[in-house]
This record gives C-alpha cells, structure tokens and sequence, in this order.
C-alpha cells in the first residue's frame, strides 16, 4: 500500500473501502506541521477554559463521592468483613474466582466492541473531519492523539479496578495488598489496551462491525460464565471447563496472575503473564500503525452521534440519546421481514402491529430473555436467604425483571415520541398506550414461567404462579413510562436547599423513576411480606402477591390512560 493510499483512506478496510472526499495530494503539498501548529495556537483558550470546566466538574464529582459515598464504603467494608469471618464464604469466593475473572474480561471486550459501533477508541470533532482532514494533512498524525487518548482513559480506569481488586481481595483475606496489587496490575493495563485495539479494528471495517451486531452467542456466552461462576461458588465445578478458559485467551491469561495472588490453581501463571504481555504489545503496535486508515464516513458518523448524545444528555432526554445510539448501532443491520396473518378485529391491530415489530426485533427478546435469566437467578439466591437481606436481593431480581419485560414495550414508546404516529391507529392514543402492554405481558409471562421450571423441579411449585405473575405489573409500568411525556428538566431547578446541597435533582430522578420504584417497591412488599417464599408455604400465602399484582396493574393501566390523555386530547 502506498503511502498517499494510507493517509488518505482509501485502502480497503475489512472488505469496505475507505473512501475519502479529499482531493489527492503529494509529499510536496504536505501542510502537516505548520497546520497543526495553527491549530495548536488558536485553540490554547479553548484548551485552557475545557480544562477549568473539567477541573470543576471532578471537583464537584469527587466532593459528591466522598460526601455520597463514604458512609456506604464504610458500610460496605464492615459487611464485607463479617462476610471473610466465615470460613465457607472466603472458599466460596476463591472457587468462583475463575469463572468471575473470565467474565470480566469477557464483558470488557463486549462493551468495547459494542461501543465502536456508534463512538469507537478514534473520536474526532466533527469540525475536525469536516475541514481538518480535506486538508493536505497525514491522517495518522490527527487520528493517533485520538486513540492515544481513549487507551490512555481506559488504562486508568483499568489500573483503579485493578486496585479496587486487589483491596477486596484483601479485606476478604484472601491476599495480602502488596502481592495481590502487583499481581493484579497486568490485567488492568492490559485488557483495557487490547480492549481498546478490538475496538478500533471494529470501528475500522464494516465485516467486523456486521460480526458484533449479532452478538447473541456473546451476550449468552457471558450468562453461561455468571451461571459457571455461581455453580463453582456453590462447590460444583469443572477443573477442565476452568483450565481451557484459563489458556484459552487474553482473558484467562490476566486470571491466572490474580488467582496465584488468591491462592487459587495457577501454576503456569508466569507463561501466562508473558502471552498477555507480548500479545498486548503487538496488538497495540498494530493498531498504532493502521490507526490513520479509519475511513472518514465512519469518522463523520461517530462525531455526529456522539456529539447529539452528549447534547442531550445535558438537557436529560436520555430518550433521544439512547434513539440516537440504537440508530448508530443498526446502521447497516438486516432488516428482517416477518409477518403475521392480519387479525379480524380492529381491535387486535394494535396488538398485532407490535408482535410484528418483536418478530422483527429478534434481538429484543433474546435480550428479554436473558434479563429474565439474570432475574430468575438472583431469585434463587433471595429464596435461600432471610429477613432484610431476603428483600434487599428480591427488590434486585425485581428490577432485573422489570428490564426484561421493559426491552419488550420499544413499541409503546416510540408512538409516544411523537404522537402524530398513533394516526395509524383505528383507536385514540389512550386505548392503543393500554394495548401496547399486552404483547410485552404476555412475552414477558412465558419467558417467566420458563425460567420458573428450574425452581418447579426443585420443590419450588410457587415459581411457576409468582414468577410469571409479575409480568402484568411490569408492562403496565413500562406503557405508562413511555406515555409520561415531556422531560420535566424544571425539576431540576426547584431550589430545595438541604443541608447535604440542592435536592431538586432527586426531584427530578423520582419523577423520572416512579413507574419503575412503584412496580417494583409493591412487588417487593406483597411478595417478600406475604411470605410466599418461605419453605412449605400454604396456599393463603399466594392470595396477597396475587392481590399485589392485579392491583397494581390496574392501577398503573389507569395512570397511563390518564397521563396518555394529556399526551392526545380525551379518549375515544
């Protein structure tokens, strides 16, 4: 490849060529120095102002951390403490170590790679792509600083966790500070950096980027490590599932230094360590040397993206960023063409309209599916425990349920985007909002009771009444989120001064999350109050949560008729 082709983009890339709007230039025409001394000097005030504003911002975040945070740290290290003085939770902890730290790892490069496909490790301003790089300028020259600074993020954050681990590991006792902070120290520089080069070979090329859309057999991957590690925790696991993890990549590579540190089996650690060290090194010198051939297109659509999502964050329609970002990530998706047989009542259209829109969204049910996994097992851990504990845990299976059935309801909340696409609709905007929740509850209630059969084989017959009994009440609160309507950003300058600062922002976030605390908190106390799930629990158990959640669903159907209403005029 020449060197003209390498800067200006116009090298094939992973079987995408790398087009470019910049007219062709020679070594004579190289303007690089002198263009981005310019630049250098005419942004200076720019720099200087950014960099107060950042200063400010930390300040602000580290003084809420200490003032916020503290006292939960303190909590958390004396919980955490009378934990490690139980003999069988250390060991617990020490046989889960490996499947955790796999997991980990493997949930890293997910994340990486999923965020290439809408900002990527190589993010440029779009003045940047716009003007900068028509110019006879070399590529690499202003896309390197990009990279550059995006490895370096998350090197820190890598090094920090890699800390947070090694203080866990000793207030658990299962290592001293010093070893367990040396060992650990690979793994966190080293899996953020290749993390980062996946990132940028996905940003890079189009055939990657289809790869990482389907993500399905990741995302189940990831489940069946958590399930791997919750097994071992228990005393059943694998030495040969453990041993090919272990050696199987990157990932098993940086566990093996963390589990010598923990007393765990990991007796070729050191080979271990140089494979993680030389392939972080080539991955990093490779991507180094391709980073310039990013194609502009991509380049320019990032930059869009990314900078309407950080808009709007700042004015807290978290709606719009996440629409903008889905945008980004199916750009160049499939599209799938299901259908079903058109129904005979204008009445099901509705209905029918959104079990169209799930065929067609395979990966929101597969998404549903797994959140209602992750729910179905942190229940099983809230049945074995008692008292406070018992309800912490089951609120968390609760919102874990709630997100699974809440991937169902997209539907219901795009026609409240904007109102003008209820047209469509033989009925008013009410009618149709209450409808929406009928797909989501009836998906959501059989991927329920599926994972209610586990318990049902185990002596656990009232999973298969409670579990998919929370549906309903789930859809009900996911429909009347969507119908809420404007985001309320006036709460947020209330004035409630408190001696611990401004309130109004909690204001803001209650409002924002009333349908999600009032499923959940009414599901938490019929549930774990009635006492249902208790070892032999007699059948007048059942009546209260059943109670609970008709109640509550046909409380919440009513709001959303009533918030829905203020949305579309009176119902029809």
């Amino acid at each position: 490849m020449s060197g003209a082709a390498q800067r200006d983009g116009t090298e094939p890339v992973d079987g995408t060529a790398a087009e470019t709007d910049d007219a062709a230039w020679t070594e004579a025409d190289d303007r690089t120095p002198e263009t981005l001394r310019w630049l250098h000097h005419k942004r200076q005030a720019h720099r200087s102002r950014r960099n107060r504003d950042m200063a400010v911002t930390g300040y602000a975040v580290a003084l809420f951390a200490v003032g916020y945070g503290s006292t939960l740290g303190y909590r958390f290290v004396q919980r955490l403490g009378h934990l490690a003085a139980q003999d069988d939770t250390a060991e617990a902890i020490r046989r889960a170590l490996p499947a955790v730290l796999v997991l980990l790892a493997c949930a890293l490069a997910v994340l990486a790679a999923r965020d290439a496909l809408w900002r990527g490790p190589v993010l440029v301003p779009r003045h940047d792509v716009g003007w900068l790089l028509s110019q006879p300028v070399r590529r690499e020259r202003v896309l390197r600083p990009a990279f550059r600074l995006t490895a370096l993020l998350m090197t820190v954050g890598g090094v920090l966790c890699a800390v947070g681990g090694a203080v866990l590991l000793r207030l658990i006792g299962l290592a001293e500070l010093g070893p367990a902070s040396s060992l650990w120290l690979p793994a966190g520089v080293c899996l953020p950096l290749l993390a980062a080069t996946l990132a940028l070979h996905v940003e890079r090329g189009a055939l990657s980027a289809r790869r990482v859309r389907k993500l399905t057999p990741y995302a189940v991957l990831l489940t069946l490590l958590a399930g791997q590690a919750a097994l071992a925790a228990t005393g059943r696991r694998s030495a040969l599932v453990e041993t090919v993890e272990l050696w199987s990549g990157p990932w098993g590579w940086a566990a093996q230094p963390v589990l010598h540190a923990a007393g765990g089996r990991a007796a070729g650690w050191p080979l271990a360590l140089a494979l993680l060290l030389a392939g972080t090194a080539a991955a990093v010198a490779h991507a180094v040397g391709v980073v310039g051939t990013v194609p502009t297109r991509l380049l320019r659509a990032r930059a869009a993206t990314a900078a309407t999502v950080a808009s709007v964050l700042w004015s807290a329609e978290l709606r719009v960023a996440k629409l903008a970002i889905d945008e980004a990530l199916a750009d160049g998706a499939p599209r799938i063409r299901r259908r079903l047989p058109l129904p005979r009542s204008r009445r099901l259209v509705v209905v029918w309209r959104d079990a169209v829109a799930l065929l067609r969204a395979p990966g929101r049910a597969a998404s549903a599916a797994l959140w209602t996994v992750a729910a179905a097992g942190t229940a099983g851990l809230a049945v074995r425990l008692e008292g406070t504990t018992r309800v912490a845990v089951l609120a968390m299976a609760l919102s874990l349920g709630w997100f699974a059935v809440g991937k169902l309801a997209e539907t219901a909340r795009l026609e409240a985007d904007d109102v003008r696409r209820s047209s469509w609709s033989p009925s008013r905007l009410a009618a149709s909002m209450v409808r929406h929740a009928i797909v989501p509850a009836l998906v959501g209630a059989v991927f329920a009771l599926l994972a209610a059969v586990p318990f049902a084989l185990h002596g656990g017959g009232w999973a298969l009444l409670l579990m998919p009994l929370c549906a309903p009440p789930f859809a009900a609160a996911a429909v009347l989120a969507a119908a809420r309507g404007p985001v309320r950003t006036d709460l947020l300058s209330l004035g409630l001064v408190t001696p611990a600062g401004d309130a109004s922002v909690f204001v803001f976030l209650l409002w924002y999350a009333t349908p999600f605390l009032t499923a959940v908190a009414s599901l938490t106390a019929g549930l774990g109050l009635s006492g249902a799930l208790d070892p032999g629990a007699q059948a007048g158990a059942m009546l209260r949560p059943v109670a609970t959640a008709v109640g509550l669903t046909s409380a919440l159907l009513f709001a959303t008729v009533r918030r829905a209403r203020k949305l579309h005029g009176p119902i029809g």
